[in-house]
């Protein structure tokens, strides 16, 4: 009987010895999750399964379990090494078989998929041509490499303060007063509207706008306080230096009226000269604060480039000229300069043009019992019967853990605690070993006897 105890102890603290060498071997490994032996005793029992005096049979290896606590997570230079804080697994496909893993080892392959260090692709939610999430469909991620198309300016958004305190610029005051004032004065003093003379405007700025081929184009405003007021402007408009609005006779694109306290009252159109004066390149907009600008073009692109120029955050006061905000949503072409993943999983892609578009996003796998998992190397595991099935979402939502870029989470091994066990499975051992030695020399003693 001492035989198969001590021979039972020994197999214990071998497997024993099994699993710490192990862990010890992973301290290095990203994604691992360190495993313990659990051993259970054995006693014998009689047919009916009770005894007055039971006596012990030994150990027996119950179980390795794996030990899923958070390891630490580490900071790379890659920004496709990705960590999960929390719960959750990656999940990866193998040509179909899929598995799950905590080691965010990614990069691409030549194709633009999402791979880890064994050419297995992440499995995320995909996204359509317009950068919307496909929720729900699980695919293999993939970045598209391709240049990204460029697209006309559509609209301009601009905020501004037109200076309360201004005079009308001298030749435009002029012209107007020696017409004798009224309509026929406001014609001659926009008639020496000069771009290229200061001294004919109060105020000017510029932005860039893009055509159908991505070609930069600068649209140049002037704004002129209108001669006899004090609250109207004239404002002209200029592309690539070119007059957009009416030059026989002169006409500005549009006048801004403002009220006594500042505000945007009304945009409005000059009257259209009589033929043969070519069309003013501009229409009143839904709102007071939009008009609708056409700028011809002969380069090829699409002609005329047609955009709402919206200056409703606009406004009068005494302080100086300024433009506190201007948006357009036009951009040339752009190759791909970068991808970044935030916290929720979601895949952008940077453009050398400055744009950004949603590539797809991360999902995260979830198991009633991780510890039911089944591991198949190459740190990643398999969904079992015991484990449940795998409930998949987005990161950050229900138990899901967030995700960290351009990081990676560390083995949870600790190698102190591992020493330890080593020296007591060692000791474990050769008590085993001592017990078997033992019974040895009692038999031999039993063998000896005359």
């Amino acid at each position: 009987m001492a035989f198969n105890t001590g021979l039972s102890g020994i197999r214990a603290a071998a497997s024993d010895l099994n699993v710490t060498g192990n862990n010890i071997a992973n301290a290095g490994t990203v994604g691992f999750k360190q495993s313990r032996a659990e051993f259970a005793d054995v006693y014998a029992a009689s047919t009916t399964g009770s005894g007055s005096i039971p006596k012990g049979s030994g150990v027996l290896l119950s179980d390795v379990s794996q030990l899923f606590n958070q390891g630490n997570i580490n900071f790379t230079q890659n920004s496709l090494d990705l960590a999960i804080n929390g719960n959750g697994f990656f999940v990866t496909s193998n040509n179909g078989e899929i598995g799950y893993t905590r080691a965010g080892y990614f990069g691409t392959d030549r194709e633009g998929y999402l791979v880890n260090n064994f050419g297995y692709r992440l499995q995320g939610y995909g996204a359509d041509a317009n950068g919307n999430i496909i929720n729900g469909v699980r695919t293999d991620l993939q970045i598209d490499t391709a240049s990204q198309a460029p697209r006309a300016t559509t609209g301009i958004t601009q905020g501004m303060n037109l200076n309360a305190a201004s005079t009308v610029p001298t030749l435009y005051n002029d012209a107007y007063t020696t017409a004798g004032g009224g309509a026929a004065g406001l014609a001659a003093a926009r008639a020496v509207f000069d771009p290229t003379n200061p001294q004919t405007y109060n105020s000017a700025t510029s932005v860039n706008v893009f055509d159908s081929l991505g070609n930069s184009h600068v649209l140049s405003q002037f704004y002129v306080l209108q001669p006899g007021t004090t609250n109207t402007w004239d404002v002209f408009m200029t592309m690539d230096g070119t007059a957009l609005h009416n030059t026989a006779p002169q006409l500005p694109m549009f006048t801004a009226q403002f009220s006594s306290s500042g505000a945007l009252t009304a945009t409005t159109l000059p009257p259209q000269p009589p033929p043969p004066s070519p069309p003013l390149n501009a229409s009143a907009g839904v709102a007071t604060g939009i008009v609708g600008i056409s700028a011809p073009l002969t380069n090829g692109a699409a002609s005329p480039l047609t955009f709402d120029f919206d200056i409703r955050s606009s406004n009068q006061y005494a302080a100086a000229f300024a433009v506190n905000r201007v948006v357009q949503d036009g951009y040339t072409t752009g190759e791909l300069a970068g991808l970044e993943i935030d916290d929720t999983g979601v895949a952008f892609a940077r453009y050398t043009n400055g744009q950004s578009r949603v590539q797809g996003q991360v999902i995260l796998a979830s198991f009633a019992n991780v510890q039911g998992l089944t591991p198949v190397g190459k740190t990643a595991w398999a969904e079992s019967f015991t484990s449940g099935t795998a409930v998949e979402g987005t990161p950050r939502t229900g138990t899901l853990g967030a995700l960290q870029s351009g990081a990676l989470e560390q083995s949870n091994v600790e190698l102190s605690d591992e020493l330890v066990n080593l020296i007591v499975a060692q000791r474990n051992y050769q008590a085993n070993a001592k017990t078997i030695q033992t019974e040895d020399t009692v038999t031999q003693t039993l063998i000896n006897i005359r």
